[in-house]
């Protein structure tokens, strides 16, 4: 793993590395599940729970019903709003959002809704730039770290990928983020943390970038680019390092830990380099 650490330490230190941030970050300063999420709409649509029993009822599925009978998005979100979030003084004592912040990183994308990574910056009063849809792109600075909302933000309805036809578009990958992603996924090393990786869309974009080189015929000048995940999983490490992702872990028990150490190790190796 020493060699790993080096390169992903490497491009971290020349700002030739993007962040990719899953739910695991969020949730690991208190921020509600997906579970939270679901028993609302169960109730505020009158369910019963076996109606939503059923395998085939994804939370997509579910968001999709409430879009019908709701009208729109717009309440799921507003009480989204209010109530999937954590308070800043949370987030200003997360040392893995801490960690994220001191490690520069000259884009971020995340699949969360919430301003957690946003109030992370705040905290430690460094700039950035919010991207949450193809508005914001003129405004974006490169000097600065841009936070794209790959699947929008709470300030947007229109940019939320929640319900099941959301997703659906989502996967030709051909809105101006995913344009955005494709240009800097080519020239860049990507680190994705906080994932589980059962997640297809973000399976299918992985895919796509290594089809991508496969298909331009140049593969092997392609950055390399890694996954966090806090426990080894053989199967994953296969799969991913077929798509040229190396699948790198932790030595805690406890997931946050495992991110914490990890990285800590990503900073300090970095900062060794300088």
């Amino acid at each position: 793993m020493s060699n790993d650490m080096e390169v992903l330490a490497d491009a971290v230190r020349k700002r030739k590395a993007i962040l990719f941030v899953g739910a695991g970050v969020s949730i690991s300063v208190g921020l509600p599940s997906w579970d939270f999420l679901i028993e609302h709409m169960i109730e505020s649509l009158d369910l019963s729970p076996e109606e939503v029993e059923d395998n085939s009822i994804s939370h997509q599925t579910l968001a999709e019903y409430y879009m019908v009978r709701m009208g729109g998005i717009g309440p799921l979100r507003s009480w989204m709003d209010r109530e999937w979030k954590v308070s800043e003084e949370s987030v200003q004592a997360s040392r893995v959002h801490q960690l994220i912040v001191e490690l520069d990183f000259p884009r971020i994308y995340t699949t969360n809704y919430d301003r957690n990574l946003e109030i992370a910056y705040k905290c430690q009063n460094k700039p950035y730039h919010r991207i949450a849809n193809a508005r914001d792109f003129a405004a974006a600075p490169d000097e600065v770290t841009q936070i794209v909302k790959f699947h929008g933000d709470f300030d947007d309805d229109d940019s939320m990928v929640l319900a099941e036809a959301d997703y659906f578009r989502r996967l030709a990958f051909d809105s101006p983020l995913d344009t955005k992603f494709h240009a800097d996924a080519l020239g860049h090393t990507l680190l994705f943390i906080g994932y589980s990786m059962t997640d297809i869309n973000i399976r299918l974009l992985l895919h796509r970038v290594w089809q991508a080189w496969i298909e331009s015929g140049q593969e092997r000048d392609r950055p390399r680019s890694f996954v966090f995940m806090p426990r080894p999983n053989r199967i994953q490490e296969t799969v991913l390092n077929r798509w040229g992702i190396t699948l790198l872990t932790g030595s805690h028990g406890d997931p946050e830990e495992a991110l914490v150490d990890f990285l800590s190790q990503v900073l300090e190796v970095r900062n060794t380099a300088d």
